[in-house]
């Protein structure tokens, strides 16, 4: 099957090298290497408005269903232990009501799609903290000032800013919510920072050890900040969360605290790679979901594992880690995978594997990825990423997704 993707025309040097240095000081991009290469393609992959359309009606109805089975999953506590969460985030969320303030603050998401043999299909949702920002927002616009027959897809920085405008009073103080130790994590607050000043809004970046939640509300104290956030935005891995030295730093993400927090720990409901293996108790319909990502069970019962069929991953695995494939993965690393999934069989998934359709660019091979992402509900930006093996990992590169406006020369 040919793919509706095309790649086009590296841009000569001397652009290129303006492009890279934007990135970088005003795109916020600031880990610019993958080993030995640069982390960013300098040429752009490019796809048709209807196409985009179709994947951006896809992803709308892909949120609107994960959220309402999120709300059912949060009701049903019996089913908590098929999703592979940790102890204590089962047990925050079993003793609260994430939704009476979490529904007062934007949820963004990102949905992996993949172009395969069959047609497009989905990996995951990225519903906790997803990222891209920086890539899908300032390097595309960057990218799409130098090829005039395309344009950047919805820049999903800008929309989620303005988002967050609406849900709060002009000047409130948002509290960024981030690991400090990971550069990569930072360079997208401080993006998304940026946006939210240009809108009229006050933030303060912080780690959740500079918070406290006392009374149901979240209070900054730490030596460099004071106050009582209006919002909060967390892009904090939420099954990380347990791990802080006090439960005051943490449990109120998870038990309906007074602050609106994007996102609210209960997205891991549906961030877990084990989502799937609630369907069958659900009432909620998933007509989407079902349509477009592979067949997904537990690994025990995947009695051809050894075939080459089922792709194993790690519930809560985040970039690729966790997830491997016969023959694409390093051997070790499969069989390192096949015992943690035996020893901890309610940590891991087996997803029915799909053939990624390769496309050509600078006459090599490469396996697409376009993380569609969707802010309250709509869709907005594309961050593209490409590996030259059929396995989404850290060692992709980030690539600019255009939308053609005309037929492009080739």
């Amino acid at each position: 099957m040919k793919s509706p993707l095309s790649a086009g025309a590296r841009l000569p040097d001397r652009q290129w090298n303006e492009v890279r240095l934007q990135t970088i000081f005003r795109g916020c991009k600031w880990d610019i290497q993958v080993g030995d290469q640069c982390a960013l393609a300098s040429f752009p992959l490019f796809l048709g408005r209807d196409e985009w359309l179709r994947l951006a009606q896809w992803a709308e109805g892909l949120t609107a269903e994960a959220l309402a089975a999120e709300r059912e999953l949060h009701s049903r506590p019996d089913l908590l232990n098929l999703l592979g969460l940790p102890r204590a985030v089962t047990k925050a969320l079993r003793a609260g009501h994430p939704h009476r303030a979490s529904g007062q603050a934007p949820r963004v998401m990102r949905f992996d799609f993949h172009f395969t043999t069959e047609g497009w299909r989905i990996s995951e949702v990225n519903a906790d903290v997803p990222g891209g920002f920086v890539e899908a927002s300032g390097f595309t616009e960057l990218m799409a000032a130098h090829y005039p027959h395309a344009v950047a897809p919805p820049n999903p920085a800008r929309a989620y800013a303005e988002a967050l405008r609406r849900s709060v009073a002009h000047g409130a103080l948002v509290a960024l919510v981030y690991a400090t130790a990971y550069t990569d994590d930072g360079q997208v607050m401080e993006y998304i920072a940026r946006e939210l000043r240009a809108h009229g809004m006050r933030t303060c970046l912080l780690s959740p050890e500079h918070l406290r939640w006392e009374g149901g509300r979240a209070t900054i104290q730490c030596r460099f900040a004071q106050g009582t956030p209006d919002l909060m935005v967390r892009f904090f891995p939420a099954e990380w969360l347990p791990d802080l030295s006090s439960r005051e730093h943490w449990w109120g993400y998870f038990n309906g605290g007074e602050t609106p927090v994007s996102n609210p720990g209960a997205a891991l409901l549906i961030q877990s790679k084990r989502f799937p293996l609630t369907w069958s108790e659900l009432a909620t319909p998933l007509p989407t979901w079902r349509e477009l990502i592979p067949e997904t069970v537990a690994p025990s019962t995947a009695h051809d594992l050894e075939s080459g069929r089922w792709v194993l991953k790690s519930a809560l695995g985040r970039v690729g880690e966790g997830v491997t494939i016969p023959a694409v993965s390093k051997d070790k690393e499969w069989r390192l995978a096949r015992k943690e999934a035996r020893l901890h069989p309610s940590a891991w998934v087996a997803q029915k594997r799909f053939a990624a359709v390769p496309l050509e660019a600078e006459g090599r091979s490469y396996y697409p990825c376009l993380g569609i992402f969707t802010v309250e509900g709509r869709a907005c930006g594309v961050y593209g990423r490409l590996a030259e093996k059929p396995l989404i990992d850290a060692d992709a590169r980030d690539v600019a997704v255009l939308i053609a406006e005309t037929e492009v020369r080739k």
